[in-house]
């Protein structure tokens, strides 16, 4: 067993009152290797001044985590398989609908890898379609999740 850790930090501005509800979301996050990254609410969720659009925020994050973790083992895959990778972008989204009840989560998650090979060897369609099956299958996160996710190969 592996175990991973973050450290989210908020504190409240001096003058906010807090409890009319009109306080800044913005926080930091922590990651063991050192890293900080500010981030607030979705600005599509609470109005501006509470949240930063320019700040990451958890929902943008969920989706970088899926197509991250998607990336990584399809990258290993294509490693192990001898094809070299140049480049490889995701312009991943997702969609976050009300399930009912008062309750809102993030349904599908569309992954749109558009992927740059060279070498003689480069894979079919059919070879990268069951490349990102397996990838797919082999990313922890994807499978730690109920979220629907397609992957919608992009040509390069």
């Amino acid at each position: 067993m592996i175990e991973f850790g973050s450290e989210i930090s908020w504190r409240r501005s001096q003058h906010e009152p807090f409890i009319d509800n009109q306080f800044h979301r913005s926080h930091q996050w922590r990651f063991d290797g050192g890293e900080t990254i500010t981030a607030s609410a979705s600005h599509h969720i609470v109005p501006q001044p509470c949240s930063t659009p320019d700040y990451v925020d958890p929902e943008e994050a969920f989706i970088a985590a899926l197509s991250s973790c998607h990336m990584m083992a399809f990258l290993t895959i294509a490693a192990k398989r001898k094809y070299i990778v140049d480049k490889y972008n995701d312009e991943a989204f997702g969609m976050l609908e009300e399930e009912g009840g008062g309750r809102s989560s993030i349904t599908k998650v569309t992954l749109r890898p558009a992927i740059q090979f060279s070498g003689s060897r480069v894979p079919s369609r059919d070879v990268l379609e069951k490349m990102h099956h397996v990838a797919h299958e082999n990313c922890f996160i994807a499978n730690s999740v109920k979220t629907t996710i397609t992957v919608d190969i992009i040509e390069c």
